[in-house]
């Protein structure tokens, strides 16, 4: 029985997939703290697990982001990005460190685990690694790791490993780290000097080099290959939720039983306030359509969903695990999670993601053969239409997401990540046991002398 402590950006996303490890991990005996923000207080003890919470800026409410990024709408594409990492994940660091250090101090972990854009984690990561924790990191987002066969990320562009791609993701890296984040890196930098630590060794998007273990969760199928991905990392395939307590079902749960294609339509539960971007767009698009079109609100009341077309149905939240294997296409803004949960059960996709990580989604979707990538967060209806009569009548695509679905399941995701902490565990405690050993010679030979 070993201690962890896991830490997570207080991100639905970030932190879903944290909690159900430390389900698995408590399921196993070993005593666990998780590090998040206040309002997963009660998801995370509902695992067993002690919940600590972030002080400062770092504890904000991903519900609504838009108190925390007052100016992110005045911006777009990768200016959008860089505001996000810099708001989000950069200027939260000094209270997160300060949070992992009295975690630290207080608890001695066998072994740290943070989702991936924890950046809190940097100032204990930067030290001797013999005076500090084995340091882990889960990929919660698509893996963010400069490569000469990939274009980088944020780009959502497809990669090239040839002759002429390679050409290309050289000059595309330069323009991204020597220019578009300079002063994204420099803010990085600042930061850790105010921390009495050294600037950052590498560029602050290849933070996945710097982990001891970096365990990208998801099947290596959906991430792109690199010739010269970094040696510390592993995929460990994908966390999928826990199967949930199945309530009443909708009046209209047997419709998914007749002979109509079922496309479902979702925004999630943080990118919803605006259900023009993508649900509206859908149950236009589809309105004549010999289909049924199932929306999950995402936690908001049907009634804002407006009038629906005769062959809409709707909802505020849907059992997926019972949903999805009824799906035969999925409409989605292309988030990280969603999307691998939806290809778990080899369901297509049509994906609309422009913020955050999701236009590197959509593209691996695409990459893939798993689905059609509409390269906007705002389709028309037009655009949504085409792409679901394409899904639907190219059968490929499903072939191909179940053939996504079988190599999920071939991974013990659970499994592995604990044998991986199991094993940081105990080359620290076989340090520990050496040095130890060393003091009690020396100690004797002081006494013999």
């Amino acid at each position: 029985m070993s201690d962890y402590l896991l830490c997570a950006t207080p991100i639905q996303g970030h932190v879903a997939p944290l909690v159900a490890i430390s389900e698995h991990l408590v399921s196993r005996g070993h005593r666990v703290s998780v590090l998040t923000g206040s309002r997963f207080r009660d998801a995370v003890t509902a695992t067993g697990a002690q919940h600590r919470t972030l002080g400062g800026i770092a504890d904000f409410d991903d519900r609504v982001m838009q108190d925390h990024l007052p100016e992110r709408d005045r911006h777009r594409g990768i200016a959008k990005l860089r505001y996000d990492i810099e708001t989000i994940f950069i200027r939260t660091v000094p209270d997160q460190a300060r949070a992992v250090e009295a975690a630290v101090a207080e608890l001695a972990p066998d072994a740290i685990l943070v989702d991936a854009a924890f950046a809190g984690i940097l100032p204990t990561l930067l030290e001797d690694p013999a005076g500090r924790p084995p340091v882990l990191a889960a990929g919660v987002i698509p893996l963010s790791q400069s490569s000469t066969d990939a274009a980088p990320y944020g780009l959502g562009l497809a990669p090239s490993a040839s002759a002429m791609g390679r050409v290309r993701n050289r000059a595309l890296n330069a323009l991204v780290q020597q220019v578009l984040f300079r002063k994204t890196q420099q803010l990085a930098n600042r930061t850790m000097a105010e921390l009495g630590r050294p600037g950052l060794p590498s560029f602050v998007l290849d933070l996945s080099r710097l982990f001891d273990r970096f365990l990208q969760l998801s099947p290596a199928e959906f991430e792109y290959p690199r010739r010269d991905l970094s040696p510390n990392l592993r995929f460990v395939g994908t966390v999928l939720p826990p199967a949930p307590v199945t309530g009443v079902l909708p009046e209209w749960w047997a419709d998914l039983d007749g002979d109509r294609p079922v496309v479902h339509v979702t925004q999630g539960t943080i990118d919803n306030k605006d259900f023009g971007r993508v649900v509206r767009p859908t149950l236009d698009a589809l309105a004549d359509r010999e289909v049924l079109v199932v929306v999950a609100t995402g936690g908001r009341p049907v009634e804002e969903l407006g009038d629906l077309p005769p062959n809409a149905r709707a909802a505020e939240f849907l059992p997926y695990d019972l949903l999805l294997p009824k799906t035969d296409v999925f409409v989605t803004n292309a988030g990280y999670g969603g999307t691998q949960y939806a290809l778990s059960h080899g369901v297509p996709i049509v994906a609309a993601g422009d913020t955050e990580d999701k236009p590197e989604v959509s593209m691996r979707a695409a990459w893939a053969g798993v689905g059609v990538n509409l390269r906007t967060g705002t389709p028309t209806a037009a655009a949504v239409r085409r792409a679901v009569d394409t899904v639907l009548a190219d059968h490929g695509y499903r072939r191909r997401a179940q053939v996504l679905a079988a190599q999920i399941r071939h991974y013990d995701t659970f499994g592995d990540i604990e044998a991986e902490l199991e094993a940081a565990a105990a080359t620290t405690a076989a340090a520990s046991a050496a040095a130890s050993a060393a003091a009690t010679r020396g100690a004797a030979g002081l006494q013999v002398g």
